[in-house]
């Protein structure tokens, strides 16, 4: 089979997003197939199953690369998609790379599966400037390209109680309504787009994480945390609003016996490294934008893995990466209890700062129980293996390429 891959966002930028598709990629290949990721890119490489599709040259929003502009993105896709002979389209972004995806598909007749990694409501209200005024900007220009018209935002919901959050919505309910298929990781997610209107076979398959990781992260040993340590707390992500790092920043100031660590860059950078100044040397490193090859360096001497998000991850890598690490997890948002092992992670009774240092406290405090959950973590290890749901996955893209025979 050969498999285009369209993402607005990809390697050497980092996310969950670009996360996914390398692990997609090197499994469908050890499988056999041929993988092609179309994406816009600060430069070309010379990796020639990396297409570089037409790049803006000085806009990189929150410091992505942007595709631009929508007709010689699609026009560009279109191309390279029947010069390289591709057989499914797999989309897995919402922007112009996206639309481009779509649109080239409908042209040569290929088949589209669409992956929901996320909660772009979220993220627009987040990071764009003035987002009320942006995200009808954004809604509109996506509009143009691909019809909203069969799709109206459920406002009872509690997510979707702003004008631009319905806008938000209509336009990712609207995107996998026009594909064949369509892959959400989550549960929890899967039941909001199909409340709020998806029609398209929906399949919830777990992200999962590729060999050559696994093997990086090697046969960890369940952690151990001697009296006469500090525990070893770990955060990664984007430093962006909905990431919420401040408040786990807010939770390490209220915590004595510990040391932590952050990962990640982001527009929120500056306020996160203000509001760690004042701290005691070595309480609380912000390294920035590191490769993943550091983050699990890093994971391999932590003890434990926090997540301070809240109402917008769906199955986030780093998770599926402590898992692996043997870390028990410790999540504030509910939703992301169904992708923990039993026994392996916690979420805290309170969401803000003062619950996330309750409960790390409470692990701080109790070694025997921290032992308990890394071997758990450990246990569970095989289940966050890209190989365990490949076969899923190309099921899905079969299912997708029989609609169109």
């Amino acid at each position: 089979m050969r498999i285009a891959m369209v993402t607005d966002y990809y390697l050497p930028t980092l996310g969950g997003v670009q996360t996914v598709i390398k692990a997609h990629r090197e499994a469908l290949e050890q499988a056999g197939h041929e993988v092609f990721v179309f994406a816009p890119l600060a430069e070309s490489g010379d990796d020639p199953h990396v297409v570089r599709l037409p790049t803006a040259r000085r806009f990189a929003p929150d410091g992505y690369p942007f595709a631009w502009t929508p007709s010689a993105v699609a026009a560009s896709l279109t191309e390279g998609l029947r010069s390289r002979r591709v057989d499914i389209v797999h989309v897995h972004t919402e922007m112009f790379a996206a639309l481009g995806g779509f649109e080239a598909a409908k042209t040569l007749g290929l088949p589209v599966v669409q992956t929901m990694h996320g909660r772009i409501d979220v993220y627009t209200r987040s990071v764009l400037p003035l987002p009320s005024i942006t995200t009808a900007l954004l809604a509109t220009m996506h509009r143009r390209r691909m019809s909203h018209d069969s799709t109206v935002a459920d406002s009872s919901a509690p997510y979707a109680q702003t004008r631009a959050a319905r806008l938000m919505w209509r336009l990712m309910v609207s995107q996998a309504n026009h594909a064949d298929q369509v892959i959400v990781p989550s549960a929890h997610f899967a039941a909001k787009l199909s409340a709020q209107g998806v029609r398209t076979p929906l399949t919830v398959l777990s992200n999962g994480l590729e060999a050559t990781v696994l093997h990086e992260v090697g046969a960890p040993p369940p952690r151990i945390l001697d009296p006469a340590e500090p525990l070893r707390v770990v955060w990664c992500g984007r430093l962006s609003p909905e990431k919420r790092p401040e408040v786990f920043v807010d939770a390490v100031s209220q915590l004595s016996g510990i040391r932590a660590e952050m990962f990640g860059d982001g527009v929120a950078r500056h306020r996160v490294a203000a509001a760690s100044a004042g701290m005691a040397a070595g309480k609380l490193t912000v390294h920035g934008g590191v490769a993943q090859s550091r983050v699990l360096e890093a994971m391999r001497d932590a003890h434990v893995l926090v997540s301070s998000s809240l109402g917008f991850d769906n199955q986030p890598m780093v998770i599926l990466e402590g898992i692996a690490s043997g870390l028990p997890v410790i999540v504030t948002d509910p939703d992301l209890l169904e992708m923990l092992p039993d026994g392996g992670g916690l979420v805290t009774r309170t969401p803000d700062a003062e619950g996330l240092a309750a409960t790390i406290r409470e692990l701080r405090d109790d070694p025997a129980r921290l032992t308990r959950m890394s071997a758990a973590a450990i246990a569970h290890r095989e289940r966050v293996s890209q190989d365990t749901h490949r076969d899923a996955l190309l099921d899905v893209y079969r299912a997708a390429m029989a609609l169109k025979r």
